[in-house]
């Protein structure tokens, strides 16, 4: 599915939060690879280590650290998976994507080297 394809019947939320962490995925990596798929936006390195995953009033980011955070941003609890730990943080407006998040989202994409 092709990312405009996907934006086209999704909430007017959506796209500007996936834009300021995209953006910021890209000054780690400008070949970043995502998928959109039915359920949100897979951002993958080896594996998949940040979804955007879409709900009805937010957009579900989730990513994987190698440590659990214990934090009352996460909306979820902290899933271990292997030698990782899922996160789960409820953003509904692209001004709540702060340094905070995207400093996990970063060493979200450097756990998965």
């Amino acid at each position: 599915m092709e990312l405009d394809e996907y934006f086209e019947t999704g909430p007017a939320f959506e796209r500007p939060i996936f834009e300021v962490i995209g953006a910021h995925m890209l000054t780690l990596d400008p070949e970043m690879f995502y998928e959109p798929v039915s359920v949100g936006i897979f951002f993958k390195r080896r594996s998949t280590f940040l979804s955007l995953r879409t709900k009805t009033k937010w957009i579900a980011v989730g990513f994987s650290l190698r440590r659990s955070l214990e934090h009352n941003r996460l909306s979820r609890k902290v899933v271990p998976h292997g030698k990782r730990y899922h996160h789960v943080v409820n953003v509904n407006d692209a001004r709540e994507i702060d340094d905070e998040l995207l400093e996990w989202l970063t060493e979200a994409w450097l756990a998965d080297e």
